[in-house]
């Protein structure tokens, strides 16, 4: 069931129908306890993975679509999302699951493509550019309407129609808008639709954990980026064990670039312990970036965003002796799972078990272990030693559409998700998307002549059937 790599040796072990334990609603992330007499324990939680995080508002604007599957066809809406970047920011993004509801107030993290559907997905580059070239990174709606001879588009077919698009290629979805307009766009952009590559990262750490011993400097930690500058700062308690952040001159940093590195500056009296670094910045985030829930929310992917606050961390542990590991973790789609990666900079082989099996990683060495997991099924995975060092890593996989419409499972028409309005400043990405706050009773009868609508369109169809039968 495990898949071990360079650097790594496995003992014979029997792996626990139990090892991993499903728990409802948590984040994927590590936490290091427990060090023992060769590791300090830290209490605190760290990310591994870094970006922008956000919480989704609801659908902003939308129209109507229907799903042709197993013979029926199933009107929902079709539009864009909204979501609330944590300390400050807006984006607007798209679904890659049409079956799948959102759920409201669901967390999101800023993922790599890797680690959603669309790592294994090669039509993944042809949304990218349908994101790139509809709304609302084109605004200009006339000019939309030209390129795709849908005279009259309004925001809500253009919404629908990319939206449209996207499900073609995302889920494989027999799925037409409803207003021709929107169909027409939806046509245009999955015949025009090229691939393009994956975006940069809005921020990321690489390595996110790093080890050693007092005396050393740890690292490089590579700073990634698409901000002109990044503000660093040390853990609060750094100070109080001399840690000092430097860079490759050896000194102390607190801004740095894409492509800086930076480093933990251990001193040589310091008691073996953990310590941190973060990083943030004001970015847009790139169109395309993957957008990945902590709950049983579908992946959403990135189609504007205005200046939005990011952030990473990266991980030190240091001893004077013994085995020191530094451990990250990252999705990996396209294996079914976590990959736990280990780094051993002690002067002893670290020994770790994970889902009842042994390992030993020599001093020096680094390796990953592929935890296989059950999709879209809320996991806890526990890495642990001897000498009392652990890291449990929790979360929930989402890497795969789901196959059959239900009306328990999707998101239809009378359920659409909140509209909620735009702020009244945006950054240069995020496309002005104009009013759309409305009544609660306007919204409930456009959204009855939504169904209405579909309903109609359904019948037209199975009636030309008939008559050209």
């Amino acid at each position: 069931m495990l898949a071990a790599f360079h650097g790594l040796t496995r003992s014979a072990g029997v792996v626990r129908a139990g090892a991993v334990t499903l728990v409802s609603g948590l984040a994927l992330t590590g936490v290091l306890s427990g060090a023992g007499a060769a590791l300090a324990a830290d209490d605190g939680t760290s990310s591994t993975q870094g970006g922008a995080r956000a919480t989704i508002n609801g659908l902003k604007i939308y129209g109507e679509a229907v799903v042709h599957e197993n013979g029926t066809d199933q009107p929902m809406a079709a539009g864009l999302f909204e979501m609330s970047v944590n300390d400050g920011g807006t984006l607007q993004t798209y679904g890659v699951d049409l079956h799948n509801p959102v759920q409201g107030d669901a967390q999101y993290q800023e993922t790599p493509w890797s680690g959603t559907s669309l790592g294994t997905n090669k039509n993944a580059g042809r949304i990218r550019w349908i994101l790139q070239n509809s709304y609302p990174q084109v605004n200009d709606l006339a000019a939309l309407a030209r390129r795709a001879g849908a005279s009259g588009l309004t925001e809500e077919d253009a919404a629908a129609g990319t939206q449209v698009a996207i499900w073609r290629y995302s889920d494989g979805a027999k799925v037409d808008a409803v207003d021709p307009r929107a169909e027409k766009l939806a046509a245009y952009l999955y015949r025009s639709a090229r691939d393009t590559a994956e975006p940069q990262a809005s921020l990321t750490l690489d390595p996110p954990a790093v080890s050693g011993h007092p005396g050393d400097v740890l690292g490089p930690v590579t700073v990634h980026t698409n901000a002109r500058s990044v503000t660093v700062s040390p853990a609060a308690d750094a100070a109080g064990d001399g840690v000092r952040i430097i860079d490759k001159n050896g000194d102390v940093i607190t801004s740095a670039t894409d492509g800086s590195r930076l480093y933990f500056d251990i001193p040589e009296d310091a008691a073996d312990g953990a310590d941190q670094l973060s990083v943030m910045a004001s970015t847009t985030v790139p169109v395309g970036r993957a957008f990945a829930s902590e709950s049983r929310s579908p992946t959403q992917i990135l189609a504007g965003s205005s200046e939005s606050t990011v952030s990473a961390e990266a991980d030190a542990t240091w001893a004077a002796k013994g085995a020191v590991p530094a451990v990250s973790e990252r999705k990996n789609c396209a294996k079914g799972g976590v990959d736990i990666t280990a780094a051993d900079k002690g002067d002893l082989p670290f020994t770790f078990t994970l889902m009842g099996t042994e390992h030993t990683l020599a001093p020096g060495a680094a390796g990953t272990v592929t935890v296989p997991l059950q999709e879209d099924q809320p996991y806890d995975v526990t890495l642990t030693s001897a000498d009392g060092f652990s890291r449990h890593f929790t979360g929930v996989l989402d890497c795969k559409t789901q196959g059959v419409v239900t009306m328990q499972t999707t998101r239809t028409l009378s359920e659409p998700g909140p509209a909620v309005s735009v702020p009244a400043e945006t950054g240069t990405d995020l496309a002005a998307t104009g009013s759309s706050a409305v009544t609660p009773m306007i919204a409930g009868v456009a959204i009855g002549f939504v169904v209405i609508g579909g309903a109609v369109l359904v019948y037209l169809r199975k009636r030309e059937m008939q008559l050209g039968e």
